[in-house]
């Protein structure tokens, strides 16, 4: 088993060879040196990573996993004076060429026919390894790595910001092309399309019409046709990372009750928005959530549905629970989503030191002005197409 230099078969042309953006090259030197430190802290030889998370998290945005699968087909081994590529002989090229161009990485391979546990094994021999999985008796520090993927770089803050956009974006042009009769699949299919097309990958698409939410909370979507009002959803993924964002749309003005739904989930939202500030922990914003909930006298409906995630190289680092102590931190993102009987609403903020900034901001859409502590929120509105 050697290092090699994959070269491919067929000569690649100037204009196929991906260029390196030296933002991402200074990006993965800072993420090997904050390695290269843990490893010394805790005596260790090397890391080796397997989970996509942790792999987009080092390489800033690889995605070394193979169309359909979950798992990654490489593995990435740190030392303190080299990063690697563990993989077969089939991925070693597209990893080498298009993943990983320029960025400082070595390559070991083995056929494809041998498994790439036995090539793990090999790397791990006579090392004391640290791991996101616990492999080969390696120590799990899982935990240490979900720590490290925060706060973000300053080059993932601006892929944050930019990955915001392309999904609201995506949300808000399928919502204004609804017509009557459209299945949810029909209408996932468009916003799918349009996600795709700007280089996003739809990881969680949810389309509910005419209430479909009061008893599925988490739908996807079905067969059922839009009569009325639907609420559209998506969570984007782009160099690894996720955001998300919900807008909903009626065909003539939706019943009142339905419009009061949406106000009263506009709100805990944009209370939820407001205290995500930093140094706070997690069961202190929510305890402020909950307030408003049973101020407005639907108390049991958060009981229902989950109201908010911490978003980054996954799309649930970790879910706001009533007792976490985990806390905000700058550099952080948070995607608050709360639902009340038919309506549900959602949007991604990075929280930065001095403020909080609405990544998934409206085009052209209508906007509701919540008011929280005498500070002005301005939250997507639905928006209301001739019948």
């Amino acid at each position: 088993m050697t290092i090699v230099a994959v070269n491919a078969q067929a000569p690649i042309s100037s204009g196929e060879i991906p260029t390196t953006d030296p933002r991402r090259t200074t990006d993965v030197d800072q993420k090997q040196q904050q390695v290269v430190d843990f490893l010394e802290q805790n005596q260790l030889d090397a890391l080796l990573l397997q989970s996509p998370e942790n792999i987009a998290w080092f390489t800033t945005g690889a995605d070394l996993t193979r169309s359909g699968s979950r798992d990654s087909c490489a593995a990435v081994f740190i030392t303190q004076d080299a990063r690697l590529i563990a993989c077969s002989n089939v991925d070693a090229n597209q990893i080498f060429d298009r993943a990983l161009p320029g960025l400082g990485f070595q390559i070991k391979t083995r056929p494809w026919y041998e498994p790439l546990s036995q090539l793990v094994t090999d790397l791990c021999k006579g090392r004391k390894v640290a791991s996101d999985s616990g492999i080969e008796q390696t120590r799990n520090v899982s935990e240490e790595l979900k720590s490290m993927r925060f706060p973000f770089s300053e080059l993932e803050s601006v892929r944050m910001r930019d990955l915001g956009k392309l999904v609201a974006h995506a949300v808000e042009a399928t919502a204004r092309r609804v017509e009557h009769g459209l299945t949810e699949q029909e209408i996932a299919g468009s916003l799918s399309h349009r996600l795709l097309k700007h280089g996003v990958l739809p990881k969680r698409l949810q389309v509910m019409v005419d209430g479909q939410s009061i008893r599925y909370r988490h739908w996807s979507y079905g067969e059922d046709r839009l009569e009325r009002y639907c609420v559209i959803s998506a969570v984007g993924s782009q160099h690894g990372l996720y955001a998300s964002a919900t807008r909903t749309v009626s065909l003539g003005k939706p019943p009142s009750s339905f419009i009061k739904s949406h106000h009263l989930a506009l709100l805990m939202q944009a209370t939820g928005m407001y205290f995500s500030q930093p140094d706070w922990a997690l069961f202190d914003t929510w305890n402020r959530v909950k307030r408003i909930y049973e101020k407005y006298h639907c108390a049991d409906e958060w009981q229902h549905a989950d109201q908010a995630d911490i978003m980054g190289y996954l799309p649930e680092e970790t879910s706001i629970l009533m007792n976490s102590e985990f806390k905000f931190s700058p550099g952080m993102a948070a995607c608050w989503h709360p639902s009340v009987g038919p309506a549900m609403t959602g949007d991604t903020i990075l929280i930065e030191q001095d403020q909080t900034i609405l990544i998934t901001p409206m085009g052209q859409w209508p906007a509701a002005k919540i008011m929280v502590k005498e500070h002005q929120i301005a939250l997507p509105d639905i928006l209301i197409l001739p019948d």
